[in-house]
Parts: C-alpha cells; structure tokens; sequence
C-alpha cells in the first residue's frame, strides 16, 4: 500500500462517524471518489455512492459500512456529568476509565469516562458487571448550563482510539469495523476504473449497518444490483483464549488474506468464480462456514428485490468492537485485488441456481 493510499485511509478510519452521524467520514470518501469514479453522490438516507463504468452491465454492487458503534449523551446532570446510552453492540467492560470524543455544537468536545475509584468500592460493586447507566463522561465542566454550551442531549460520540500502525503490515484504530470495509470498496473501485469491465460498478459506503443493514437495505433497493459483494470485517481467531471459538466460527488468521464466507447468505455460482479468481492470481484467502444470515450487509442484499448473486469477504480483525481493532494492510491490499479483479470477468453469466 503506498504512503497516499494509507493516509486516506488514516484519515477516513479517524472520522468521527457513529450510526446515524456518518456525514463526516461521508464527505472524505465521496471527495476521494471524484478522482477517478464517472458519478459519485448521496442519498437522502445517507449513504455514498461511486460509479465507475456507467452504463455497463450487469450491475455489481459492493458495499462497506461507514458507520461504527459509538455513545450518545442521553441526559446532563445538575452538576454538567454526561450519562450516556450505546450506539451499537459495546462490551460494557471496556468503558470505564476511557477517553471520549463528542460531537459537540462547535467541534469535538474531549472527555473521560468517570467510575468510582476501586479504592472507596465495596466487594460487591468490585463484582458487579459493568453497566453504562452507572458510568458518566465528564468533560471538565462546572454546571449544567457550562455544558450545554459545548453538547446537548443527542451529541454522538466515540472513544478516543486513533490510527496507529504496530509491527509489520499491523495496524490498530477503532473503526476499522467497518471503515476498514469502506475504504476496500472505494479502492476496488479506483483500480476498477484503469482495468476494462463490462460491468457497472457501484461501490457504495452504507450508513447503520451497526443498528440493523440500514443503509444496505435502502441503497440495495436503489441501484437494484445482479450481483453484489459485500466487505466486512471477520473475527480473526489466532489469539489467546479462542480455541472453543475456532470450533464455532472457524480458525482465520490475520495477514493471511482475506475470508470468504460459504453457506445460505452467498450465491456458490458467485463464491467459486471468486475462489478460481483467487488461485489464478495467487492471492491467498480462507474459507468459513456461515450456516444462515451473517448479519452483515450481504444478508441485506442478498434479499433486496426479488433476490441478488451475493458474496461477502471478510477482512480479519482483532478485537472486534473494542476501541483498539486490528487489521492488516496486507489483507487490505489482497482483498482489493481480488474484487477488482473478480469484478474484472463478471460478465452476462447467469447466477441461477437450480
């Protein structure tokens, strides 16, 4: 990945962009579009589009959330403490002793999250599992009106985890479920348009994925796609601790490619030309069962209409839903690749199945 490819991509995974509020991280990836896509544009739901080959068929959809599970100030005590409620699917026991970034009136607003000192804690509370409604986010203030100047009830915000790059191709951000995905679509996409396909293509940055295939659901049933292939992230189990998760969801590796999953969701006809794509390019990939819906974009797809050829690739990742994900740069570029060039030989071949 060269250095301006990677800063995009630092720039668009710090984009502040909880469910609902994705306008931000939007507005980067759609000026990113019009380098190189023949239309890109928005939707009144939010979602971005960008077009590349226009008029070709079929129509190939592909589709990464740009959306990412945040908080949200719910009430403003007397005393200017924050409460707040989730945005999305959180492991409570990571909020306590983190730092927040909130949209707030005139920019972003920087806060800690409070808890009582373990010091002055009872056993019992030591015991109790972590809850949101007993937690606050403090942002230095000395009242109620002092912080209703800077937020308000309905302020979105995220922790305050930005893009830093480990060892090797290992790279952490919070986001990276699924600005990861977003950002894969987007660059298919720009090596789409100096290759030569028939089809057209609409790489599109989904908004509330995270509170239900939101975005899919309306920009699926917009561009009515033949065939859609959505990114995504997928847990990587080469941790500590997942042996009983391996028998569940499969052993996948981060930087060893990307994952494509096999089962209801994903049309065969679609998964073995991405398969063939793979071994003729050299492009290492893993394989995971997925028995029923996988809850992700494609599931959205897949049932838009009167039915659409979909696929879905995985990105592997690191501590999912946490603020500190890992992905590999490596796996990125390999998926990128492999899209573009899959897309490349989709032509007007049929995807019936019986």
């Amino acid at each position: 990945m060269n250095e301006k490819t990677l800063e995009f991509l630092e720039k668009y995974v710090n984009k502040i962009s909880p469910s609902g509020f994705e306008d931000k991280a939007a507005k980067l990836w759609k000026d990113e579009a019009k380098s190189f896509a023949d239309d890109v544009h928005g939707d009144r739901h939010g979602n971005s589009f960008a077009i590349v080959n226009k008029g070709g068929s079929p129509k190939v959809m592909l589709a990464g959330h740009t959306d990412e599970i945040g908080v949200m100030i719910s009430q403003i005590a007397d005393e200017g403490y924050l409460f707040f409620t989730t945005i999305g699917g959180w492991d409570n026991q990571v909020f306590p002793g983190q730092r927040v970034q909130l949209q707030g009136k005139n920019g972003t607003i920087t806060g800690v999250i409070g808890r009582k000192p373990i010091h002055l804690m009872e056993e019992e509370d030591k015991k109790e599992v972590v809850k949101p409604e007993n937690l606050w986010i403090d942002i230095g203030v000395s009242d109620k009106e002092e912080a209703k100047e800077l937020v308000e009830v309905g302020s979105p915000g995220v922790l305050g985890y930005s893009f830093e790059r480990l060892q090797g191709n290992i790279v952490a951000a919070r986001g990276f479920d699924d600005k990861s995905g977003g950002f894969v679509v987007l660059e298919a996409a720009r090596k789409l348009s100096d290759l030569q396909p028939q089809a057209e293509v609409h790489a599109v940055a989904t908004v509330q994925e995270e509170i239900g295939l939101r975005g899919a659901i309306t920009s699926a049933y917009g561009i009515n796609p033949d065939v859609g292939i959505a990114v995504d992230v997928g847990f990587a189990t080469d941790t500590p601790m997942m042996d009983k998760e391996k028998r569940k969801v499969g052993e996948t590796k981060i930087d060893s490619g990307p994952i494509l999953s096999k089962g209801p969701n994903i049309n065969p006809v679609l998964l073995k030309k991405m398969e063939e794509t793979a071994e003729t390019n050299n492009i290492p990939y893993q394989v995971v069962g997925a028995p029923g819906g996988t809850g992700t974009d494609a599931n959205a797809i897949q049932l838009t209409r009167s039915g659409v050829a979909t696929a879905l690739i995985s990105i592997p990742n690191r501590y999912m839903h946490s603020p500190c994900e890992l992905v590999s740069l490596a796996d990125l570029d390999h998926i990128i690749d492999l899209i573009a060039k899959t897309v490349e030989t989709i032509h007007e071949e049929k995807y019936e199945l019986f």
